[in-house]
This record gives structure tokens, C-alpha cells and sequence, in this order.
């Protein structure tokens, strides 16, 4: 080896071990935190904050103008639990969840399992075309919908009028606006449920269905004895995880209908909006109690969520 050799092999270990010394470490983890300074001070402010305040505004009666915060303890809690309209939202949330979530899993599972075939022409025309909901916004979507389904002068009305049907108000009906509601709230977030399942249908060996189909099986057959079976791990994290975003559809809903007609689809977030913003006397103590109730919900379901992700390993490490 010449002494040039020597020289440059010298010179990297010396930098390699300048690179390990523990002061080098404290340099790189200070830079780090200083790159990540802005977006744990902006998450602060506009998520940790807020969540704070709101346990705190929770005890006081304040209208969000004056400076005066009066404690009164418990009593917004009791009031929100005392409200029918409350429950009504709740019962509302619940019923929407039960109306989206099968009907998003399953439909989503069965366009994942065609599309996942590579012998399907424009396969990845098709996914985009069912991907592009969930890019638009989805405000946007409620104002749209409203024209398109207004009764008196919108495009489904004047469809309907000329098979005969007539005086079908969609979204100010009371026992057709939640349901409604949950077809385009599926139709809008369609895509996501898509991609979980493609994600999941990726992670089957494809020489299990070679195997299937020199055996004989038939189409039925290997969805039913090799997808499906490989599948149910992911199928609970899906299905908490689409609980879990039917929660947050505040947006949607609001545009759409406001709550209403009569408060059939008031859910818990527009609940709180109304006695926070919408009221003519705010009433952020009990808005933020609402809140803290709903906050409680979503937890529990995020501790669900991770006993999905556990039970889902579990069950994938049982197959191996």
C-alpha cells in the first residue's frame, strides 16, 4: 500500500471518529430541534393549547367577549348532559357511524379486490378516477351537493321529474337527509378505503393464487379461501380507522345541511359550533364541555385503533 494510501485511510477514520464522538452527536441533535422548532411551536399554539383551554373553559361560564371568566365547576357539564338536543347529537354521530362505516369497508374491499388486477385495462385510470374526491375539498363538495340536489331547480330534480317522481327534498327531508349525508360522505372519502385495501391486498403472496387457480379453483373460490382469509387482519385496522374519521365530517355536514331539518342531522361538532359560534349569546363553557366529551370518544377510539394494530399482528403472525 504506498503512503498515499495510508494517508487517506488515516483521514476518513479520524472523521469517522469525529463523527462518533459525543459532541458531534449534540451538535446534530441541536440542529435537528432547531429545524423542528416552527412546527412544534405552530402545534402548540393551534393543538396543545387549545386542547388545554378547553378543560379550563369547560369549568367557567365566559361568552367569549368579556374578560370575566366566573368558575362554576361541573355545571356546564351537567347542563350539556341535562340537554335532550346533546344526546340527539350523539345519537345522530352514532347513527351516521353505523350508516358509513359496513357500507365503506365492504364496497371498498370488493372495487379493491377488481382493481388489484393486473389483467385490468386503464388500471390506473380507473383507481385515479375513484382517488379524485378525496383531493376536492370538502366543503366545496356540501355547496355543490346543495345545488345539485335542490328541489326545486337542481339536476337530480329535474332527472326524477321525468321518470315521474317529483317532490323529493333530499336534504330537507327528515328521514332521507342523514342517509343522504352518509352517500356522500362514502362517495367523497371512497378513495381512502380504496388504497387501505390495496395497500393490504399487495402483501398476498401472488403464487398463492397460481397455486389456487393450477388446482382448479375458480374466482369465488380463491376470494374466499386466499384473500379474504389474508385480509381479516387488516379488517380490523381499517375498520377502526374509518370510525375513527367518520367522527370528523363537521365540514360536510354543515354545508349540507346545517344540522337540520329539525335537527336530524346535528351531529356532536355541530353541536358544539352552534353553543360556541352560533348562539346569540356564546356559551363556550358548554360548548367546550361537549367538546371534552367528544374528545373523550375519540380517544377511546384511538385506544381501539391501537388494539387493532396489536390484534392485526398478532393474527398476520399466526398465519406465518
Amino acid at each position: 500500500m504506498s503512503i498515499r494510501s495510508v494517508q487517506l485511510t488515516r483521514r476518513r477514520t479520524r472523521r469517522i471518529e469525529a463523527l462518533d464522538h459525543p459532541r458531534s452527536g449534540w451538535k446534530k441533535t441541536t440542529w435537528i430541534w432547531i429545524f423542528l422548532l416552527p412546527t412544534v411551536v405552530l402545534y402548540g399554539l393551534y393543538t396543545i393549547y387549545p386542547i388545554i383551554a378547553s378543560y379550563w373553559y369547560s369549568l367557567v361560564e365566559w361568552n367569549g367577549f368579556d374578560a370575566d371568566q366566573r368558575f362554576v365547576g361541573l355545571s356546564n357539564y351537567r347542563a350539556v348532559f341535562a340537554d335532550p338536543l346533546f344526546w340527539n347529537s350523539f345519537k345522530v354521530t352514532l347513527l351516521f357511524m353505523l350508516l358509513v362505516v359496513p357500507a365503506r369497508v365492504l364496497l371498498t374491499l370488493l372495487l379493491a379486490i377488481v382493481l388489484n388486477s393486473p389483467k385490468l385495462p386503464l388500471i390506473g385510470v380507473l383507481r385515479s378516477a375513484f382517488f379524485i374526491p378525496v383531493v376536492t375539498t370538502t366543503a366545496i363538495i356540501g355547496v355543490v351537493m346543495r345545488f345539485v340536489l335542490d328541489p326545486s331547480s337542481g339536476p337530480i330534480t329535474s332527472l326524477l321529474s321525468k321518470v315521474g317522481i317529483s317532490g323529493v327534498d333530499f336534504l330537507g327531508d327528515q328521514h332521507l337527509a342523514l342517509p343522504t349525508a352518509a352517500v356522500l360522505y362514502i362517495w367523497k372519502f371512497f378513495g381512502v378505503t380504496m388504497i387501505y385495501w390495496l395497500a393490504a391486498l399487495q402483501t398476498i403472496p401472488y403464487e398463492l393464487y397460481e397455486a389456487a387457480r393450477i388446482d382448479g379453483a375458480g374466482t369465488w373460490q380463491v376470494v374466499r379461501h386466499i384473500t379474504v382469509p389474508m385480509l381479516r387482519p387488516f379488517l380490523i385496522i381499517i375498520t377502526v380507522l374509518t370510525v375513527e374519521e367518520t367522527f370528523h365530517n363537521f365540514d360536510l355536514m354543515y354545508t349540507l345541511t346545517g344540522g337540520g331539518p329539525y335537527f336530524h342531522t346535528e351531529i356532536i361538532e355541530i353541536y358544539i359550533y352552534r353553543w360556541a359560534f352560533g348562539a346569540s349569546i356564546p356559551q363556550l363553557g358548554q360548548a367546550s364541555a361537549a367538546a371534552v366529551f367528544f374528545g373523550l370518544l375519540v380517544a377511546v377510539v384511538g385506544a381501539l385503533q391501537l388494539w387493532g394494530v396489536y390484534a392485526g399482528r398478532r393474527l398476520r403472525g399466526e398465519q406465518r
